[in-house]
């Protein structure tokens, strides 16, 4: 069996692997078992948390388990060729990511910025039809990796793609480039739409008596609207930083720029993109309320499914 040289970098790998895994359920377990916090932003995040969860523990997995040395022939062989030492799984789930935060980022724009709108778009049914959508396009586009692996003498190897230029451009401006410009200028117009105050928020709550409670209501829901807003910036920031340097790498790579993928820049450029997943569980125990109050709720078993004003599902 093969034996991972790099210690440093393997018990790293399982560092991650482990922080991202226990983090990622503890959201999961939260919204789902908080009543309060089954609104459609929180589905959103529930599914980047299992995106995220998965992600994690096939690195963890990828770190605790050899690979044989000559890999055996026939269909084993070639699916541990092309899925396992590929890192398929883990960049279609990363891909998957991705998709899942423009989704999520693209949800808050509509509830802030066009919400009369929303009311009416925001469905169960539009939700679990985006996720499944991002599911599918995240790992169907990675597909092309499952074509350049090949097994050859119980070694895999890697084909020469035919124009890598072209792919390389594509997939830089699928997988970092659109998706960081899209929700950079959306969030830049959300920030523009929560400073014009509360008018442009969203239509108060409904069945409320007397103009202060109508208006301590409403400011109540600006401020949770505007906490959550600075939670996903953060995380759009987190993986804008945590991506960068990996996808520039890949980038020149495919422009032609001679990369040697052992040096100690790239291999600190994908672990910064496996730590990714990992931080977002931090985030949200550090800047977002309801998921502190959610947490609070569940461990110390306190009913506060009615503290929490909401407007049709949306914080």
């Amino acid at each position: 069996m093969a034996v991972e040289k790099n210690v440093p970098l393997n018990i790293f790998r399982i560092a991650v692997g482990v922080l991202g895994v226990c983090g990622n359920c503890l959201v999961c377990v939260v919204i789902a078992k908080v009543k309060f916090m089954h609104t459609i932003t929180n589905a959103f995040i529930f599914n980047q948390a299992v995106i995220d969860f998965f992600g994690s523990l096939l690195i963890l997995l990828s770190s605790l388990i050899a690979i044989p040395d000559p890999i055996p022939s026939g269909v084993g062989g070639v699916l541990l060729c092309n899925l396992w030492i590929s890192n398929y799984f883990v960049w279609g789930l990363f891909i998957t990511s991705t998709f899942n935060l423009v989704a999520l980022t693209l949800e808050r724009y509509l509830a802030i910025v066009f919400p009369f709108k929303y009311q009416n778009l925001a469905t169960a049914k539009t939700v679990t039809a985006t996720i499944t959508c991002v599911w599918v396009a995240g790992f169907l586009f990675h597909s092309y990796g499952l074509f350049i692996y090949y097994l050859e003498d119980g070694q895999c190897k890697q084909k020469l793609v035919a124009n890598p230029q072209v792919l390389g451009v594509a997939v830089f401006a699928v997988t970092y480039f659109l998706p960081v410009s899209v929700m950079l200028i959306v969030y830049i117009h959300i920030s523009v739409v929560l400073k014009k105050g509360a008018g442009r928020i969203g239509p108060a709550p409904a069945s409320v008596s007397g103009g202060r409670l109508l208006d301590d209501q409403r400011e109540s829901l600006m401020r949770a609207r505007r906490n959550t807003f600075k939670t996903l910036l953060i995380v759009f920031i987190t993986f804008t930083v945590c991506w960068t340097p990996n996808e520039a790498i890949f980038f020149l790579f495919n422009l032609g720029l001679n990369i040697d993928f052992t040096s100690t820049i790239y291999i600190i450029s994908v672990a910064m993109v496996a730590v990714n997943g990992c931080l977002n569980p931090l985030i949200y125990a550090i800047k977002y309320k309801q998921f502190r109050k959610a947490v609070r709720a569940l461990f110390g078993r306190r009913d506060v499914n009615n503290t929490l004003i909401t407007t049709n599902g949306t914080e």
